[in-house]
């Protein structure tokens, strides 16, 4: 099964070479890690509009919808033709006044619970639920998010509605939105979907969707948005007891990460710039979503992604990959 043009769904007319390369991720703006209020996340989405961002990536789980609702409010005053807009599907929002302040991560948010489904009608009840809380008539691509537990029902229930949904003209692609390359990869061999957002697991230090999935999508015409690609924040500064995959960081992967960021400061580079840019070199990969919440690293997103990297760099980073075998 081939993909069905997903260079389409997700440039929008007059994009730059840059906006081509990168989606704003808004999971920061759902008070991922520290709450983010309303005029916080409008000025990290105006200096990312300003520096050219046309491609919007958003889910439910984000802030229980508080990520949605934020980027609704901004985008609703542009020309709906300007911008591209993702969200996902696989979990729906029920008000519960007993949920506590930093449930999964996420700060500052309603007071809603998740209740998992990735049936067919969980799958229109979503989306349906996101386009009231985005405020918007449409959105353009609809991933299956963290479907890992419940793959079967993914693959059989939530992929055949999503693929009508597009045939109908209702999204332009559906795709699957997950931390882990094999079930990536799984999504892609069994349905026709035309994205893939995988997180953290195609990045300097973890190349495992490398083993298969990068090289399903690209025979089958699947576009790879890769996520996570700072690994939770290990490729941001590899201090000790920085984050891989949400925990401390094994010791042996700091010291690859330390020594990356060694070879990028004796070049004049951030290892974050190398990080960022990394995943594009590869041809399946359409774009990276980065993840900043506020304006400066909004800014400062954008200065890493325009640093030139130069090929002897990548060459040395090369060597430094750790055996993927031993990742956590």
């Amino acid at each position: 099964m081939t993909g069905h043009e997903p260079d389409r769904a997700l440039l929008p007319p007059g994009s730059d070479a840059g906006s081509r390369t990168t989606v704003f991720g808004c999971a920061a703006l759902g008070g991922l890690y520290r709450p983010s209020s309303r005029e916080e996340a409008h000025a990290a989405l105006g200096a990312a509009w300003e520096l050219g961002f046309r491609r919007f990536d958003t889910a439910p789980h984000y802030g229980v919808g508080l990520s949605e609702e934020y980027l609704g409010e901004f985008l609703r005053g542009r020309p709906r033709d300007s911008f591209t807009l993702s969200t996902k599907v696989g979990r729906l929002l029920v008000d519960d006044p007993t949920v506590a302040d930093g449930t999964d991560g996420f700060f500052g948010a309603p007071a809603r619970r998740r209740v998992t489904d990735y049936s067919a009608d969980g799958v229109r009840r979503a989306l349906e639920e996101s386009l009231e809380r985005l405020g918007l008539d449409r959105v353009d691509v609809v991933l299956v998010h963290d479907p890992e537990d419940h793959l079967d029902a993914a693959v059989r229930e939530a992929a055949p509605a999503l693929a009508r949904l597009r045939d109908q003209g209702v999204v332009t692609g559906y795709g699957v939105g997950t931390n882990y390359a094999h079930v990536a990869e799984r999504f892609v061999r069994e349905t026709d979907a035309d994205h893939v957002l995988v997180a953290g697991r195609y990045s300097l230090l973890d190349r495992r969707a490398e083993r298969g999935l990068l090289q399903a999508c690209a025979e089958r015409g699947v576009q790879v948005l890769a996520g996570g690609v700072l690994n939770s924040g290990l490729l941001a500064d590899p201090r000790p007891g920085a984050p891989f995959d949400y925990a401390p960081a094994p010791e042996r992967l700091l010291d690859a990460a330390r020594r990356m960021a060694a070879a990028c400061r004796a070049r004049g580079l951030s290892l974050r710039a190398a990080a960022l840019q990394f995943p594009t070199r590869h041809p399946a990969v359409g774009a990276v979503v980065t993840g900043a919440g506020r304006a400066d690293e909004v800014r400062d997103t954008v200065d890493q992604l325009r640093a030139a990297v130069p090929d002897d760099l990548w060459a040395e980073l090369d060597t430094l990959v750790p055996d993927q075998d031993l990742l956590p």
